[in-house]
């Protein structure tokens, strides 16, 4: 079974625009997790501009499934995630200022970087997950790290899927073989969608996560988020 974690920050981003507490992003993590999805996910970033660290702080006893918190690990974030102690960190290499996640780790280059800091993260029962392109070297640097979990950055097969689709998703089956064979678990996520998912998830052997944002809370604003939930779910039964 392939669980669907919702990455809410979007849900922030759209209260901060007004500012006050509408849509309230506590009541958004409890009815993801009571429409169905098996997992909550947030980002929060340096300069707060969606999720806020006291969103963080402030949801973490409510969540019920599993809490996956993304981040490039500086300082203040290290000290949120060893603070709250989600079940899952996912490390992306996101500098401040980006808009969205637009790359994977180099993982060889970053090594002892990311050594450090998952072994921080397991010694604090967190599991670890790397954010990384379908490189096979990239992954295999990646089990240097001691992480347990690498997630595929999908853009790239979101973009190439109309076009191709059996294109799109060569790279990504082989990553996911590859992955497995050195004892890896396997996420992905960024910009799929429920044109895309399906096939993805049909194709893709060993997935145990897809985490997803942007596009599921835009559907939302056309189908309800309860009813998205399920569509989403749906997408991701496969024999």
């Amino acid at each position: 079974m392939i669980h669907l974690s919702v990455n809410i920050n979007k849900i922030a981003t759209l209260r901060n625009a007004r500012g006050g507490d509408i849509p309230n992003v506590l009541e958004a993590a409890i009815n993801v997790q009571k429409f169905g999805a098996q997992g909550v996910t947030v980002h929060p970033r340096p300069d707060e501009r969606h999720i806020r660290y006291s969103d963080v702080r402030e949801i973490r006893p409510y969540i019920t499934t599993e809490f996956n918190i993304e981040g490039y690990p500086i300082d203040r974030f290290m000290d949120l995630v060893l603070e709250v102690k989600p079940h899952q960190v996912t490390l992306v290499p996101d500098p401040p200022d980006v808009l969205t996640s637009n790359t994977g780790w180099d993982t060889k280059k970053h090594k002892k970087f990311l050594r450090e800091i998952i072994e921080a993260l397991r010694n604090a029962g967190i599991r670890p997950s790397i954010f990384v392109n379908p490189d096979k070297e990239m992954i295999k640097h990646a089990v240097d790290t001691g992480t347990v979990r690498v997630e595929l950055y999908t853009e790239p097969y979101a973009r190439v899927y109309p076009q191709n689709p059996q294109e799109a998703i060569k790279i990504y089956v082989e990553a996911a073989q590859y992955a497995r064979s050195l004892g890896l678990e396997l996420n992905a996520g960024h910009d799929l969608n429920l044109h895309n998912l399906n096939y993805f998830a049909r194709k893709i052997p060993y997935l145990s996560e897809v985490s997803i944002g942007h596009a599921l809370i835009s559907d939302a604003l056309y189908y309800g988020l309860e009813n998205t939930i399920q569509m989403y779910l749906r997408q991701l039964e496969v024999d």
